[in-house]
Formats: C-alpha cells, structure tokens, sequence
C-alpha cells in the first residue's frame, strides 16, 4: 500500500472531520439546541454520536498516518487502540438510544445506530482475520474505507436530523400561532 493513498485517506477524514466539528459548532450555538423540546435523553445521545463519530474519523486519519511515519507494529497498536475507543463509543451510542426520552428520535437516526454497529463490528475484526497478529498496512484500508463511511453517514444523519428537527419545530410554532390567534 503506497504512503501516497494512505496520506491522501488521512487528508479526506481530516476535512470530513473538521466539517463535521463545524457543524456539531453552529448546531451547539444554534436556537434549535435551546430552545423547549430538546429532552435531555435526546441531547446526551447527541452528544454520545458526536464522540463516536470523533471515534470514527480518527481511525482513517491516525492510523494511516502512524503507517507512513513509523511503521506496521505501531499502527496495529494505534488500530487496536482507537477501535476499541470506536467500539466503546459504540456502546455507548446504543445504551443511550435506548434510554427513555431518545426514543422520539427519526427512524433514520435509529437505522443509522444499528448499521453502524454492525459495520464497528466489522472494521474492528477486519484486519486482524486477513493479516493475523500484526496485519500487513494494506490489511487496514478496507476497515479504514468502512469506518470513513460510517462516520460520513452518520454526519449525513446529524445534518438531515437537525433538519428535520427544524422542520417540526416550524410547524409547531405555526400551529401555537394559529391557536393562539383563534
């Protein structure tokens, strides 16, 4: 595996990553963050998505660095190291989906945890089952590849979910306008 695409991988999760910091920024700053309706169920597993998507970027950003810099024994620790980090967050986000008052969340939210649990599941054992006790770097490009998918789906998840909030939001104060005024 060239250092070439390993750096070019780590340069996509670096900017995928730096977007979604800027979008989890403005959704913090946002009304819709403040404003009633946000139940403390729901922003706790908002706040658990955004660590785990954290989790998830740093895989294809860190260990493809650690790679080109030095060497195989030290990206399989790095490997081992953040996937455990991405199978706690992992955890972590599913615990929290199924607390009360997360439940209102969309079913794209829902489907979302569940494909991404699946797909932890398998970047984690990926590159151990094809290179053994320390795999090859080409042996951690498909779970790299995953987990730079998983994590962009799931920013496609947050940004469509906050839309959605908005969305309901409006209709919401629509209709309290109407009431009111009638």
């Amino acid at each position: 595996m060239s250092d070439a695409f390993l750096l070019s991988l780590a340069g996509i999760s670096a900017t995928l990553l730096g977007t979604f910091t800027l979008g989890v920024f403005f959704y913090l700053d946002s009304s819709r963050h403040h404003e009633r309706g946000t139940g403390a169920a729901a922003d706790r597993y908002m706040r658990s998505g955004a660590r785990w998507v954290f989790a998830a970027y740093s895989l294809p950003l860190f260990v493809p660095l650690v790679v080109a810099g030095v060497g195989p024994r030290w990206a399989a620790a790095s490997f081992a190291l953040l996937g455990t980090a991405l199978v706690a967050a992992t955890v972590d986000t599913s615990r929290r989906i199924t607390a009360k008052g997360a439940t209102h969340m969309s079913p794209s939210v829902t489907v979302n945890e569940i494909a991404t649990t699946v797909l932890v599941l398998l970047l984690v054992a990926l590159p151990w089952a094809a290179g053994g006790w320390l795999p090859r770097p080409s042996a951690f490009v498909p779970s790299l590849l995953i987990a730079l998918v998983a994590a962009f789906t799931s920013t496609a998840t947050f940004v469509m979910y906050s839309f959605d909030r908005a969305d309901d939001e409006a209709a919401d104060t629509a209709e309290r306008r109407s009431t009111e005024a009638g």
